[in-house]
């Protein structure tokens, strides 16, 4: 039966692909009886299938696949990691260019987090890069109020239990001291919920700011509040490494569609939801192409302790010509 055929891959999976829904939504429409394999609908998402295979929904045939892309985000706060909100807050995917292909989170970030989200128009890469498996680092700027002492911090290399979840190895360092406040750098390779906050809760600190600056090679370097930044195609292949490409099976071969923006751009509606109060900046309506810095050099993603905007207090950004950050140390090139 093709519920046992190991080949291929599932059909859901195949569907979140082609990008016209998420995995778990293209298993509610197999369920549904929406979906069809060579012209037979099954209920069932235990099912692989192959390129030789015709899949339609709503006896529509499945876009072509396009060529796996990966984009830098820089999620402001009061932002949610949605594709929508029944309170009308304003979602990253409300704000984002029209002209992209339907992305997906690598992720995500908590409403009043900031900083540096990864987005891909393909689900299996976004699956991967989120193992714990993979092993990428991902670096934070955390402010928080109260003190705590270095060695208390360092315990956390072996990792802590919480209620009873297990957080792994992380790495903190107390960067310098703001008043009342404390500005550390914390670092992990798991990404479970709200984890960051709940470690330095438990040792007692209350974290009132908490910016992402690195997912492993990729860096939040100078891009602004609500900016995207596509990696280019060589760029990418290479940051990823065989290993990953081969798990995500990511495609570098396949075409890239162009979307026209329809009249009202993302920068108008992204304008309009957040002048509804809750803060941050709309985008700028284009996508800017980066490099990042190869993985193999980690020590690069430490941003120093004194780095300014966007992480302390009352810095000013800068104006005029867009110049390298120093919270990246360079690895990230702007190329208009």
């Amino acid at each position: 039966m093709r519920e046992q055929d190991h080949s291929g891959e599932r059909v859901a999976k195949v569907i979140a692909r082609a990008r016209l829904a998420s995995r778990r939504e293209a298993e509610t429409w197999i369920a549904a009886g929406r979906v069809a394999v060579n012209g037979a609908v099954i209920r069932s998402p235990a099912i692989n299938v192959t390129a030789h295979d015709g899949i339609t929904v709503d006896g529509k045939a499945l876009p072509r696949r396009e060529r796996t892309r990966l984009f830098l985000f820089h999620k402001a706060r009061g932002v949610l990691t949605s594709h929508g909100d029944p309170r009308g807050r304003p979602t990253l995917f409300d704000i984002l260019p029209k002209t992209l292909p339907r992305l997906i989170s690598v992720g995500r970030l908590d409403l009043n987090s900031e900083g540096l989200l990864l987005l891909t128009n393909d689900g299996g890469l976004a699956r991967v890069l989120e193992l714990p498996a993979t092993g990428w680092l991902r670096r934070y700027r955390v402010r928080a109020h109260g003190r705590i002492a270095q060695n208390k911090l360092d315990r956390l290399g072996a990792g802590i239990t919480i209620d009873g979840i297990h957080y792994g190895p992380v790495e903190a360092t107390v960067d310098r001291v703001q008043g009342s406040n404390v500005w550390l750098t914390f670092a992990i390779r798991e990404g479970k919920n709200r984890e960051v906050r709940k470690v330095l809760g438990h040792l007692g600190l209350a974290v009132n700011r908490l910016i992402r600056v690195s997912f492993g090679p990729f860096q939040l370097g100078d891009l602004a509040p609500g900016e995207i930044a596509e990696v280019k195609t060589r760029m990418l292949r290479d940051q990823l490494g065989a290993r990953i490409v081969a798990l995500a099976g990511a495609d570098f071969s396949a075409p890239v569609e162009r979307i026209i923006a329809p009249t009202q751009n993302s920068a108008q509606v992204g304008q309009a939801r957040l002048a509804s109060g809750q803060g941050g900046r709309a985008p700028r309506g284009r996508v800017r192409a980066v490099t990042a810095k190869s993985a193999s050099e980690p020590a690069s993603h430490d941003p120093p302790p004194d780095h300014r905007s966007p992480y302390p207090d009352g810095a000013k950004r800068r104006s005029g010509r867009r110049r390298p950050s120093p919270a990246s140390g360079g690895p990230i090139r702007a190329r208009r």
